[in-house]
């Protein structure tokens, strides 16, 4: 793990770059990080979050600066910017069903090449999917989801890489902080090691390769 400057860490990130960020709603999400993708305005990204947030907030932000190519999300009804580029054709969107979509990303962590799962058997979200019967039910292949780079929020972090997470802003984050290549921390507090208790742990430190340093 190496502690780098929000600047250092963004510039890691090419345009065209399939991201991962935490968050539900914005609660939970490295605003500081979205903040610096759109100030060195890296185009082209495919986006992997569990929702578009709102303009102004979150990952909204990449959308009012225009910067998703491609977005897998769970749904996108309270950012109208979001939901124009897609009408328009200016990006493509992947809905996924919520439980679906922790899933594959779980999958994508552990290793595994997918899930099975009922959600969407008979409907549009099954089209193009394989179906597989299991003990006389159908169930749809739904294939892991891994990213190249997860922009992750943290309410602890310690020297070491561990982190912590504060109530509701843990959400999608320590299962995306498993299934990229590169994991990128935005810590609200960075303390000495021993600070974080053994057992309130939620990500150990072998999973994350860079914390923002304060300031």
């Amino acid at each position: 793990m190496k502690v780098v400057s929000v600047e250092e860490a963004v510039a890691m990130i090419p345009s065209g770059a399939s991201v991962m960020v935490g968050g539900f709603m914005g609660v939970g999400t490295p605003e500081r990080l979205l903040d610096e993708l759109v100030r060195q305005n890296k185009a082209g990204l495919s986006l992997i979050c569990n929702d578009a947030a709102t303009p102004g907030k979150g990952v909204g932000k990449l959308f009012d600066a225009t910067l998703v190519s491609k977005l897998t999300a769970t749904h996108i009804g309270l950012n109208p910017k979001a939901q124009q580029q897609m009408l328009g054709n200016q990006i493509s969107v992947d809905l996924v069903p919520q439980g679906t979509f922790v899933e594959r990303i779980r999958a994508g962590g552990c290793g595994l090449g997918g899930v099975l799962t009922p959600t969407g058997v008979g409907t549009l979200v099954a089209e193009g999917k394989r179906q597989i019967e299991v003990d006389g039910k159908p169930f749809l292949l739904e294939t892991a989801i891994r990213a190249q780079f997860a922009l992750i929020h943290a309410f602890l972090a310690d020297y070491l890489g561990n982190l912590s997470y504060a109530l509701t802003a843990r959400n999608f984050n320590p299962i995306m902080a498993m299934a990229a290549d590169t994991v990128i921390v935005m810590a609200e507090n960075i303390v000495p090691v021993g600070v974080i208790a053994p057992d309130h742990v939620v990500t150990p430190a072998p999973l994350v390769d860079y914390i923002i340093a304060n300031g």
